[in-house]
């Protein structure tokens, strides 16, 4: 059977389910968007004028607020609701990209207010609540996951919150699924602080009667927090390394992230007795790189752990590039002799 014209055209445009969605949402039937992260200056007129460029409105309302409105626009048909969404998201008003998705019933997102919230960080910037639920679903009591995002940039911050109603499996959730990785990162769990969570964009009453979505920003203080912790914070510069084998020695150490070419090396120190070691890089982009491609590769038969070192670099650090470390020393063999070797083995 042939298709439409306009059938075709919706499943090209089709948008990918992602953001602040509830799990298991079904757009199949939705007409309305959310917009999020409008400037202040947007007015409700310039709203309905911008959106009205994907087809006929039924309805626009803007929610103002101080410094981040939000508002919801009303389409009479689901094919222009799509080609909003995929047409609008992150187009700058004012110099502010807009945030677009679908709307949904408040009622979609089931109450977590007494559910046990555990935070989750270091997540991927692709990273969505879509994701994060799908991640945490393996746990069958697992109700609910949002993403926090930048309302400025609407970028995630990269971390986020899961809610569970049990907290037998929010504790298991924790243990077994810290240092998994998730997207291109490992994400690290912990108990959310109290008053952290879910439920963390109070939007006003005169929303309560439309559709609303929440933006996941947090106002308690976790995202304060989170900006010092390791991943954010630019003078973490130090990777740790544990699981060293009993043999490896600083040299070993320093060649092995050396081989990596991720970055400036200006330090190395070993444990050799405790099985762990630092290595520091001139800038906390080539250490969170040194963790990304470091973490999990062999050293002496044993696979190493990388993570970011305890304690940032204190300003004024003496700093400046070690020596490349000696190459490996194979007796009886030259370095023509080795690539000779491999020659062979292809």
């Amino acid at each position: 059977m042939m298709e439409s014209e306009g059938e075709k055209m919706v499943h090209v445009i089709e948008p990918i389910l992602s953001g602040n969605l509830p799990p298991g949402f079904d757009s199949s039937t939705c007409r309305s968007v959310y917009v999020g992260n409008i400037h202040p200056q947007v007015t409700e007129p310039l709203l309905q004028e911008v959106f009205a460029g994907a087809g006929p409105l039924e309805g626009c309302k803007l929610i103002r607020k101080e410094k981040s409105s939000y508002g919801f626009v009303d389409y009479f048909d689901r094919r222009s609701a799509t080609l909003a969404i995929v047409t609008l998201n992150g187009r700058h008003l004012f110099g502010q990209p807009i945030k677009v998705n679908w709307a949904y019933a408040s009622a979609q997102r089931e109450d977590t207010s007494n559910h046990f919230n555990i935070f989750v960080g270091d997540l991927s910037p692709e990273v969505t609540d879509a994701t994060l639920f799908a991640c945490f679903s393996v746990y069958p009591t697992c109700s609910d996951a949002r993403v926090m995002w930048d309302q400025k940039t609407g970028r995630s911050r990269g971390f986020g919150f899961v809610s569970f109603r049990s907290q037998q499996e929010a504790q298991s959730a924790i243990s077994d699924l810290t240092g998994k990785w998730l997207g291109s990162r490992q994400i690290r769990c912990n108990w959310a602080s109290k008053g952290a969570g879910l439920g963390d964009d109070q939007q006003s009453s005169d929303a309560k009667t439309v559709v609303e979505l929440t933006n996941g920003t947090s106002e308690d203080g976790q995202e304060k927090r989170n900006e010092d912790a390791p991943e954010n914070n630019p003078q973490y510069t130090t990777v740790y390394v544990g699981n060293l084998a009993p043999e490896v020695t600083s040299v070993d150490l320093h060649r092995h992230f050396h081989a990596l070419g991720v970055g400036v090396i200006e330090d190395v120190r070993i444990q050799r007795d405790k099985g762990f070691g630092f290595i520091r890089y001139s800038s906390h982009a080539e250490a969170a790189r040194a963790i990304q491609m470091g973490n999990a590769r062999m050293l002496f038969g044993k696979a190493v752990k990388c993570s970011w070192g305890s304690k940032p670099t204190p300003p004024g650090t003496s700093s400046g590039p070690l020596p490349p470390p000696a190459a490996a020393h194979f007796p009886g063999f030259t370095a023509a002799d080795l690539a000779m070797s491999d020659v062979n083995l292809l």
